[in-house]
């Protein structure tokens, strides 16, 4: 007899407990307007799970800015826009004869273009895959898009150059003051030949 009073007596707190959870989760649901494929306004019932605000790129928390020095630009190349703004833009991928002829990519050139990092229509930023677009001083956060282990190399003082304190101001070099951007690979260097020991030199 005790065992079926406590059966039941679970049985109406697992009911109980099931009808508390459907309101709570009817509660959380919402109707909300919106339009479907084909352009028609409708009603459509959302959970609690499908009103919460989808993560968005552009409200992420933003990058932390370290103290570089001025990128080297060529003698009279920047800002790029003295010349651009008088240019109509040309995205097409091409071997530039006009101007920049002595810029030959070497870096991803099969899957990258000019207007891949810089902007198509302000010259003066850099763009990031996002549609960010950033100053030059900030091309480290450019180059980290794809060289991820580098740029948190960089950022800890591991690769790269960087100047100042362990504990107060520091300074770092950008990727570009070291790397040309259009081909960052470095050159092979010849060896020099080895030291001469002591007293084996000729006089």
């Amino acid at each position: 007899m005790k065992t079926r009073s406590l059966a039941r007596t679970m049985l109406v707190l697992v009911a109980l407990l099931s009808v508390q959870c459907l309101s709570a989760a009817r509660s959380e649901a919402a109707r909300v307007k919106e339009f479907d494929r084909s352009g028609k306004l409708v009603v459509v019932e959302k959970t609690g799970a499908d009103l919460m605000p989808a993560y968005n790129i552009k409200n992420k928390q933003p990058e932390n800015i370290y103290p570089v020095p001025r990128p080297p630009f060529s003698e009279g190349v920047f800002p790029c826009s003295q010349c651009h703004s008088y240019m109509k833009p040309n995205p097409k991928r091409r071997v530039l004869t006009d101007y920049h002829e002595e810029i030959v990519l070497h870096h991803a050139e099969g899957q990258r273009w000019c207007t891949d990092c810089h902007n198509l229509l302000n010259r003066d930023k850099l763009r990031l895959v996002s549609g960010e677009l950033i100053d030059f001083s900030e091309s480290y956060r450019l180059c980290g898009q794809c060289h991820g282990d580098k740029f948190r190399d960089w950022k800890v003082g591991v690769h790269g150059k960087r100047t100042g304190n362990w504990n107060g101001d520091k300074q770092y070099l950008l990727c570009v003051h070291c790397h040309n951007p259009h081909d960052p690979k470095f050159k092979p260097l010849k060896p020099l030949s080895p030291p001469e020991r002591p007293g084996s030199a000729r006089h």
